[in-house]
């Protein structure tokens, strides 16, 4: 059985995957008014530390209307560099920024000191980055921007008050991620930084950050390599596809998990598709280059275990928001740092260490054996 679930985990992307690549050649030219409906609304966020912040469990509208006109500045650079609208952006943030008030009301009390000092800073960088736009040199511009909103991450990170829900009881017997963590991955092609969301994918996540605590990853190859597709590592060396809790010794199955745009919990269980919510998009989508995904047997939802596989997407050949793996595969995180070296990584190559650097405090340890 394990030698045909190995298969099975093996293989079961690549026909999806092409599948997904024929739709995004053949859909990338025009797109009829019968699919229309079929494929979000607007441009796919294809940067995966934008992602994550749009991924926080906050509801403060002046922080996302601070986020969007920074993120912003990226399009308009990309579009002719349209300096006159990226110094519109910067007004739009400079304006939000003139009213903290507004910012704050949305942050606990414990942390209203270090969130002022965070707006102070943010005002000072908009002001520096209006300056840089006066010059017109596009990689100062970035390096600004992305500076910029790495703080816009850490105010939005402050006001996360709890965890937003609670996980199902039928799944205490897994560990769980209540918030997140950053994963250092070294490999023989270099150093790669993982950013798990245990708020969308508190399972999933949990799976992954406890693996990655015993040393699991360290030492293994990557068995699949795929060139703009996919990267796949996590099967460990003889029969066993995944992870054997010594404690049990049984197979760590782990189910598939969803939290869709909108909703107030996660879906686990099926694909998106078997239940019908074909339009719906997850809020942990394919649509950055190194997604980070739990691999599992196609016909198997629940089958995952230790294979997991980065996605290596490629505007041209898989269109964001244009392919069949959201609501198929369990997105928990993003490939924040090291995608140069991610490039690079083919089968055969290995992972030589795996360590949790922040957030493993998040990590809830299972209470049923």
């Amino acid at each position: 059985m394990f030698k045909i679930l190995k298969s099975w985990l093996n293989n079961s992307l690549i026909p999806l995957l092409v599948v997904t690549l024929f739709l995004g050649i053949s859909t990338a030219g025009c797109t009829s008014s019968s699919s229309a409906g079929l494929l979000p609304a607007g441009n796919a966020i294809t940067d995966g530390n934008a992602l994550l912040r749009y991924s926080l469990p906050i509801d403060n509208k002046p922080v996302r209307q601070l986020q969007a006109s920074l993120e912003d500045i990226t399009n308009q650079l990309r579009a002719n560099r349209r300096w006159g609208a990226i110094s519109k952006d910067l007004s739009t943030a400079s304006r939000i920024l003139d009213q903290p008030s507004k910012l704050l009301a949305a942050i606990p009390e414990e942390r209203q000191s270090e969130a002022e000092a965070v707006i102070t800073e943010l005002k000072s960088g908009v002001t520096a980055l209006q300056e840089v736009v006066e010059t017109k040199d596009k990689e100062k511009v970035r390096e600004e921007r992305a500076k910029l909103l790495s703080l816009v991450g850490k105010l939005e990170q402050s006001m996360v008050k709890e965890f937003p829900f609670e996980v199902p009881a039928q799944y205490s017997n897994l560990p769980q991620l209540k918030g997140r963590a950053t994963v250092e991955v070294k490999t023989s092609q270099g150093d790669l930084t993982v950013v798990v969301d245990g708020y969308s994918a508190p399972v999933t996540a949990g799976n992954f950050v406890d693996l990655v605590q015993r040393g699991f990853y360290d030492g293994l190859e990557f068995t699949r390599s795929e060139e703009s597709y996919f990267l796949q590592t996590g099967d460990p060396p003889g029969e066993d596809v995944g992870f054997i809790d010594p404690k049990t010794g049984k197979y760590r199955a782990i189910p598939l998990e969803f939290l869709v745009q909108g909703d107030k919990e996660p879906t686990y269980g099926f694909t998106l598709e078997e239940i019908g919510r074909y339009t719906d998009l997850p809020v942990l989508p394919f649509s950055a280059y190194g997604t980070v995904a739990l691999a599992r047997p196609e016909g198997d939802a629940n089958g995952g275990s230790s294979q997991v596989f980065f996605f290596l997407f490629e505007p041209e050949l898989t269109p964001a928001g244009r392919n069949l793996l959201d609501g198929r595969y369990a997105v928990f995180g993003y490939v924040t740092e090291g995608k140069d070296v991610l490039k690079k990584l083919k089968a055969g190559d290995k992972i030589e260490s795996a360590k949790v650097i922040q957030g493993a405090e998040n990590l809830i340890e299972p209470n049923v054996a």
